[in-house]
C-alpha cells in the first residue's frame, strides 16, 4: 500500500498555464487541482511527490488500473516493431488479433453471435451508430429512453440523455425520443414495463411504435441505480413482442465493473445492439464498438465512417486485456473484491439513516441526499489521498469505482478514507 506523502519543501502546483490557456469548460481539474504525472496500478502520482488512491478510474475508462505491465509490454513491443498506428478500417494484424480474441473470450462463451462495428474513438460514437442503425433497420424513428440516463454528449446521444441541462448546453431537443421512468430513481420504484405496455398498446397513446429502447443495466451517472434481473428480462420480452430493438449501453458499467464482462449478464438477456467503450482498450486508449445481432447489420459500405475508428494501439492493449479474463483465478478475484467493497460499505451504512447505498460488484453509490455534503466529503477524501467522483441528479451521490484488480489492502484503505470522511460530517 502506498502512503500519501508531501516531500519536504513541496510546493503548490503551478496551474497558471491551464488557467490562462484552457477553456472554461474544464471540469475534473477544478475538483482535483494538482498536476498528475504518472500512475501505477491503483495509484496516481503528482509532480510534487504526492500519491492518491484512484477510486475514479477515468470514469471507468481505467478498470484495470494504470499501466498494467502485461498491457504496457504488448504496447511497447508493438511500437518497437513499427506496427501500424493509424489504419481507418483497413485489415490489420492488430485488428485481426483483437477480433479473434474478442470472439473467443467474450462472445462465444456467452452464446453471442454479434458482428463488431468499430465506430470511432469514444462511447458517444457507438451510441450514435446504434441509434442510426436501429432507425435504418426498422424504418422507424422514435426511441424510448429512461429518466436518469446518460449516453453521451454528441447530438444523437444527448437526445437520449435525461439531463435537461446537458441537452440545453448542446442545443439538443428530444428528437423523436420518449422518456420513461427507470425501474428506480429519486422518486422511488416505478413499473416502467407496465407503463410502456400501456403506452404502446393504446392506439391513442400519442407515441409511434419505436425503433428501439436504449437502456443502461446500471445507471451510473444517474445516481448508481442497478436494474434488477427481472426488470431487464421483462423489458427484453416487451421489446421482442413489439418488434422493437433493445440497445444496451454498457460503456460505463461493463467490462468487469459489475462482476462480469457485461453488466446485463445476470439477467440472461441478449440485446440486439450493445455499445462498449471506456475500458475496452484496457489502457485508457480510445476505442469504442457496437455489437450487432444477426439480421440487423443492414449498413451499406461507408454509410457510417470515422477517421479514428481503427485505433491500432487500442487493439493491441484490448487484446492483451482479454487475456486477463482467461487467467486462472481472475474472475474469482473479481468477485471477491466486489463482495469486499459491497460488504464493507453496506456494513458501515447499515446502522445509519442518513445515507442509502446502491450498487453491484466494484461499483457503489453512497446517496447522501445533499449535494453540499457530498461535495465536502469528496474534498475531504482528496485531502486524505483519495480521488473519487460524484453523480446523481445534483451530484449528491458519492461514486466508488476502484480498479477491478485492486488489492484487498488498497480497497480496504480507500473505503476507510470514504467512511471516515462521511463520519466526520
Amino acid at each position: 500500500m502506498t502512503t500519501v506523502t508531501v516531500p519536504p519543501g513541496g510546493t503548490t502546483a503551478d496551474l497558471s498555464v491551464f488557467e490562462r490557456h484552457e477553456s472554461e469548460v474544464r471540469f475534473y481539474s477544478r475538483k482535483f487541482p494538482v498536476v498528475f504525472t504518472h500512475g501505477r496500478g491503483s495509484w496516481l502520482h503528482t509532480e510534487d511527490g504526492r500519491a492518491y488512491l484512484d477510486f475514479f478510474c477515468g470514469a471507468s475508462a481505467l478498470n484495470y488500473g494504470h499501466n498494467l505491465p502485461l498491457l504496457k509490454e504488448r504496447l511497447l513491443d508493438y511500437l518497437a516493431s513499427d506496427g501500424l498506428i493509424h489504419g481507418l478500417d483497413l485489415h490489420t494484424s492488430a485488428k485481426r488479433e483483437f477480433l479473434r480474441r474478442f470472439h473467443e473470450v467474450v462472445l462465444a462463451p456467452r452464446g453471442l453471435d454479434h458482428r463488431v462495428q468499430f465506430c470511432g474513438p469514444t462511447g458517444t460514437d457507438a451510441v450514435e451508430a446504434a441509434l442510426k442503425l436501429a432507425r435504418k433497420a426498422t424504418g422507424r424513428q422514435t426511441v424510448v429512453a429512461f429518466t436518469g440516463a446518460f449516453h453521451g454528449m454528441s447530438r444523437g446521444s444527448l437526445s437520449v440523455t435525461g439531463s435537461r441541462s446537458a441537452r440545453r448546453a448542446g442545443g439538443v431537443g428530444l428528437q423523436d425520443v420518449v422518456f420513461v421512468p427507470y425501474e428506480q430513481g429519486p422518486g422511488g420504484d416505478f413499473d416502467s414495463i407496465v407503463y410502456l405496455e400501456r403506452l404502446l398498446s393504446d392506439p391513442a397513446g400519442g407515441t409511434e411504435l419505436p425503433a428501439a429502447v436504449i437502456v443502461e443495466a446500471v445507471q451510473v451517472d444517474g445516481g448508481v441505480y442497478p436494474a434488477s434481473a427481472g426488470w431487464l428480462r421483462r423489458l427484453r420480452d416487451l421489446t421482442e413482442r413489439w418488434g422493437v430493438l433493445l440497445i444496451v449501453d454498457d460503456i460505463q458499467a461493463g467490462i468487469g465493473r459489475t462482476g462480469d464482462f457485461f453488466s446485463f449478464s445476470h439477467a440472461g438477456v441478449v440485446p440486439d445492439l450493445i455499445t462498449l467503450s471506456k475500458s475496452l482498450s484496457g489502457y485508457g486508449l480510445p476505442l469504442s464498438l457496437l455489437l450487432i445481432a444477426p439480421g440487423i447489420d443492414v449498413w451499406k459500405p461507408g454509410e457510417h465512417t470515422g477517421t479514428f475508428r481503427g485505433n491500432q494501439l487500442a487493439f493491441v492493449t484490448a487484446a492483451a486485456a482479454l487475456d486477463l479474463w482467461t487467467e486462472s483465478g481472475f474472475t474469482d478475484r473479481l468477485a471477491d473484491r466486489g463482495r469486499q467493497l459491497q460488504g464493507a460499505v453496506r456494513a458501515w451504512a447499515e446502522p445509519r439513516t442518513d445515507v442509502t447505498v446502491r450498487g453491484r460488484g466494484l461499483l457503489v453509490g453512497i446517496d447522501t441526499g445533499d449535494a453540499a455534503r457530498a461535495g465536502r466529503v469528496q474534498q475531504r477524501c482528496f485531502a486524505d489521498g483519495l480521488v473519487l467522483e460524484l453523480c446523481g441528479r445534483d451530484d449528491h451521490v458519492i461514486k466508488l469505482m476502484p480498479p477491478v484488480n485492486i488489492s484487498a489492502e488498497d480497497l480496504e484503505h480507500g473505503v476507510r478514507i470514504v467512511t471516515s470522511a462521511l463520519d466526520a460530517e
